[in-house]
């Protein structure tokens, strides 16, 4: 029998919804609770606008959670000979940095109710978070060193394997490595949905550092000049917001590089920042066809997050 073809839309690719699962005083949200609410309203209220919102919520499908970063623990859709396929990977919690064990459970719940239409699931014996990768949906996998070959996530394999991971499961014939590039504050160890994003037409958009004085210069500088040396591409480069942190005086990882794609729009994180404005110019370059809608995720950045980590795209053809 041949060989199935598989392939990883891009998330610019038509959808049919997005996943989101609702913030509870269970959740690390707890002391922000109503203001994360609010945010959380706000995005589902705008993908509305354009496509369903599946929302894990007690009013809607009420599956115990321990958080809400639908991004790594929610289905992640290929295509096999053309036809939709979901894949649950493990999610561990970033490394076993926090309780997962109830959102690894999230996406066979979902899909045993029927709220993933009739699309196969696969469950994968294998730990990958969707904010860890992206797709050209042309065979084009971009990541980073500092997530995939974490030790915390599957030790026994070697880069070169883990590139055969890709592959068996994406259809991915290229795999672009990024060994630096990081944010303060992020937990994640460095997925690249916080970095850089693959967007059509050979397009890069990657978020950079113009401070000096910033703990964050040269790492940034070193993968935008990783970037350059990618072949072909058009790298389109976001501004810098300024420093963000908590009430303990913290790092926080903000980042405008963590937007979501949806169908005629792409969700924007902003923070009341000089250069939201700019940052929302740069990604209508890469989406000149597209709605740009700015969100204040503010208060996601208070759980080391933003608007593409809560949020996960649900391909067309799934429901």
């Amino acid at each position: 029998m041949p060989n199935m073809v598989k392939r990883l839309p891009a998330e610019w690719e038509p959808q049919d919804a997005v996943l989101l699962a609702w913030p509870h005083e269970k959740t690390d949200w707890a002391p922000v609770l109503e203001s994360a609410q609010e945010t959380f309203r706000t995005i589902a209220s705008v993908i509305q606008g354009y496509e369903k919102v599946i929302f894990v919520h007690p009013e809607s499908y009420d599956i115990p959670t321990n958080d809400t970063w639908a991004r790594d623990f929610g289905p992640i859709t290929i295509e096999e000979d053309g036809q939709p396929v979901l894949l649950d990977f493990i999610f561990n919690g970033w490394g076993d940095k926090f309780p997962a064990d109830l959102d690894n459970e999230i996406t066979r719940e979902l899909h045993s109710r029927g709220a993933l239409g009739n699309t196969p699931l696969r469950s994968i014996d294998y730990i990958l978070e969707g904010g860890s990768i992206e797709s050209d949906g042309a065979g084009t996998i971009l990541t980073t060193t500092k997530c995939l070959l974490n030790p915390n996530r599957n030790p026994q394999f070697s880069k070169s394997q883990i590139e055969d991971r890709l592959r068996e499961e994406f259809g991915a014939h290229t795999t672009l490595w990024l060994e630096h590039g990081e944010l303060a504050g992020d937990d994640t160890d460095a997925h690249i949905d916080t970095l850089a994003r693959l967007c059509p037409e050979k397009t890069i958009v990657y978020q950079a550092c113009t401070d000096p004085a910033d703990e964050h210069f040269e790492e940034l500088k070193a993968m935008e000049n990783e970037l350059k040396a990618f072949a072909d591409f058009r790298l389109l480069r976001l501004p810098w917001p300024s420093a963000k942190s908590d009430v303990e005086g913290h790092r926080l990882p903000a980042t405008y590089a963590n937007y979501l794609v949806i169908n005629r729009a792409v969700l924007v994180p902003i923070y009341n920042d000089p250069a939201d404005e700019a940052a929302m110019e740069v990604i209508q370059e890469a989406y000149p066809e597209r709605d740009i809608v700015g969100i204040d995720c503010s208060t996601l950045l208070l759980q080391h997050g933003s608007l593409h980590c809560v949020t996960m795209q649900i391909p067309k053809g799934v429901l």
